[in-house]
């Protein structure tokens, strides 16, 4: 299914049936700030095990990261972290940056795995912080790769359906999306360190 959902004002029935397909164990391909990802509610497991499946990877080595609404829940499934690193946070979310921190008890049983450390998406795109408000717990967030290196990541909603809908219940059709992904900070340390250059600038935060 493609759902066409315009950013600027998203459409709660077309919100609702995103969510309803989430919460059916469905495994869904979403617009960020950055670049269209694959996704599925972090409470499903089978869902997780397919989106693990479509990245040719198993669920206890994958590196996901949750997409969040806002920095409200975020404490649910990690570790306390400093003062410094939240108000990093909350000056640079949403945007195109994701925080790497420490993971508390909540992530191992959700992966089966010794996972650590967690991944911290707040896209600056209203469709998919629409899609989490309601579904009311995070998604999983990994980027569509596109096997043509010159563009590593697909960004017509419409090719990446043609390609990908036999794999996927629902793709949303939300625009044109970049082929950037999004800057990693790696936060474990209690400092802030760049671990992958993206679309975001964290110098222009700290």
């Amino acid at each position: 299914m493609l759902v066409k959902i315009y950013p600027e004002n998203p459409n709660q029935k077309e919100i609702n049936t995103v969510v309803d397909c989430l919460r059916n164990g469905g495994v869904i391909i979403y617009p960020t700030d950055t670049v269209y990802a694959i996704g599925c509610d972090i409470m499903n497991s089978k869902a997780v095990a397919r989106v693990a499946a479509i990245k040719s990877t198993k669920v206890e080595k994958a590196n996901f990261s949750f997409i969040f609404y806002d920095l409200s829940h975020i404490s649910d499934y990690t570790k306390p972290f400093g003062t410094s690193i939240y108000k990093l946070m909350k000056k640079a979310l949403p945007g195109p940056f994701t925080f790497i921190l420490e993971a508390n008890n909540n992530i191992p049983k959700l992966f089966q795995s010794k996972k650590k450390t967690i991944g911290i998406r707040i896209p600056n795109n209203n469709i998919i912080r629409e899609v989490v408000k309601e579904l009311g717990n995070p998604i999983i967030s990994t980027s569509v790769y596109d096997e043509d290196e010159i563009i590593e990541y697909t960004t017509d909603p419409e090719l990446i359906y043609e390609k990908h809908n036999h794999h996927v219940d629902l793709v949303i059709d939300g625009g044109y999306g970049d082929n950037e992904a999004s800057t990693v900070v790696d936060c474990t340390s209690g400092e802030p360190e760049v671990i992958r250059e993206g679309k975001g600038n964290i110098e222009d935060y700290l």
